[in-house]
């Protein structure tokens, strides 16, 4: 008996421990800058394509970096990448989306890449913002002429944007539908309530007025293929869906030209 007691109580300690862990240290199974060097792999000029390094700051003082690959007179894409590396690892997205006739602004959040700072959810928001002022009131770029893009944590991060401000349209690709409902699956035996970062795009995305595309894929083994269908199951009337091929990481190759054909039609249709 006092060893079935023993047991259970060293169980105990288990569960709470990691619970504790959980509840302090998320942000480190959250977010993945590459630190310490956080150093940029390359650039756009080694994928052939122009483009000017840009530095911006924050409404709470902190200094971001990204870059601006001009393509004649396009809308722009504002793009907010996932939670691991920085802007340097998406040469091949952004080469897609020039290929498409787009503009891409895209930047590190705080804390990734040449970015200053430390990763945070509402720090994020702010970054979110920050990169859309610099373009609608720094460069003058009229919001319609903007479309808001967000692949994975970027996605959860470009739907809270686009419910403060009026852009073209919306892509989330590869998105969640919060934190807690991912922490239900990956720690189904720990309560949902220990996410203080929350990401809580599906209670926010029926406040989007703007045309919203989902694309997902089923064959998804990082964020499920269900939550996408519970974002679509929330959002407003005019979202459309498309579904991929392929993994987490890799659904927008493997999909290839169906993937292009798919963002170039949904963007010509909201202008």
């Amino acid at each position: 008996m006092r060893t079935v007691i023993f047991m259970f109580g060293l169980a105990a300690l288990a569960y709470a421990g990691l619970a504790i862990s959980v509840w302090f240290f998320q942000s480190r199974f959250i977010y993945f800058p590459d630190e310490p060097s956080r150093r940029l792999d390359a650039t756009p000029n080694d994928a052939g394509l122009t483009y000017s390094e840009v530095q911006f700051k924050t409404n709470d003082g902190v200094l971001l970096h990204g870059w601006f690959v001009p393509n004649r007179d396009g809308p722009v894409l504002l793009y907010f990448h996932g939670n691991a590396g920085n802007i340097s690892h998406r040469l091949e997205t952004i080469h897609l989306f020039h290929q498409l006739g787009l503009n891409v602004f895209i930047i590190d959040y705080r804390g990734y890449g040449h970015s200053e700072g430390k990763p945070s959810e509402q720090g994020s928001y702010r970054d979110a913002l920050a990169a859309w002022n610099y373009l609608t009131q720094d460069q003058g770029i009229d919001p319609q002429r903007i479309v808001i893009f967000g692949r994975s944590l970027g996605g959860a991060i470009a739907a809270w944007l686009a419910v403060e401000v009026s852009p073209q349209a919306l892509i989330l690709e590869s998105t969640f539908s919060s934190v807690r409902d991912m922490a239900r699956i990956a720690f189904p035996y720990l309560p949902a309530g220990l996410a203080r970062i929350q990401y809580d795009t599906v209670s926010r995305i029926a406040s989007i007025t703007c045309p919203i595309l989902l694309m997902h894929s089923p064959q998804d083994e990082i964020i499920p293929f269900e939550l996408s269908q519970k974002l679509l199951a929330a959002a407003p009337g005019q979202t459309t869906f498309f579904s991929l091929q392929g993994g987490h990481n890799d659904a927008h190759v493997v999909s290839g030209a169906a993937y292009a054909s798919a963002l170039s039609h949904f963007i010509e249709q909201t202008r």
